[in-house]
């Protein structure tokens, strides 16, 4: 499984960048803040996402992308839990694989992976076989919002 301390931490900060969102670096062995899952899983306050050096990049990725997908208004109210529908955690989780792709030794292969290591279910059974054939209510979502990434 990548962590963050597999990846090029300036791009992973440039990425949440793009998105109005600022990475937080926490101290080894220090409490995540606005952790869900709880350490070492990425946590969200507002529009910071927090991470330790072992914390899951599909985690990082995850957590930035229920940022991503909220309005502002709703974006600056969140901690801990971002969560508002079914519609939203389909967004992403399709836009984190999406955004994979952006990151250098990463790809959405690999992330796609380890999603199914962590656990996350789908109703394929897999994440690939959800993002390849079961999405694309997720993509038309994010793309009413524009928030698809290009191609």
């Amino acid at each position: 499984m990548l962590h963050l301390a597999d990846v090029d931490l300036a791009q992973v900060a440039a990425l949440l960048a793009e998105y109005g969102l600022r990475l937080s670096l926490v101290a080894d062995g220090m409490p995540i803040p606005g952790s869900y899952w709880g350490d070492p899983e990425a946590g969200v306050i507002g529009s910071t996402v927090h991470a330790r050096r072992d914390t899951p990049l599909h985690s990082l990725l995850h957590e930035a992308c229920h940022l991503i997908v909220l309005p502002p208004e709703r974006r600056a109210a969140v901690h801990t839990d971002a969560t508002d529908s079914i519609a939203e955690e389909d967004a992403t989780c399709c836009l984190q694989i999406l955004l994979a792709d952006r990151l250098p030794g990463v790809g959405r292969e690999r992330l796609m992976a380890d999603m199914d290591a962590w656990g996350y279910t789908f109703r394929l059974g897999s994440s690939r076989a959800w993002f390849e054939r079961d999405a694309d209510d997720a993509r038309g979502w994010l793309a009413e919002r524009g928030l698809l990434p290009p191609a």
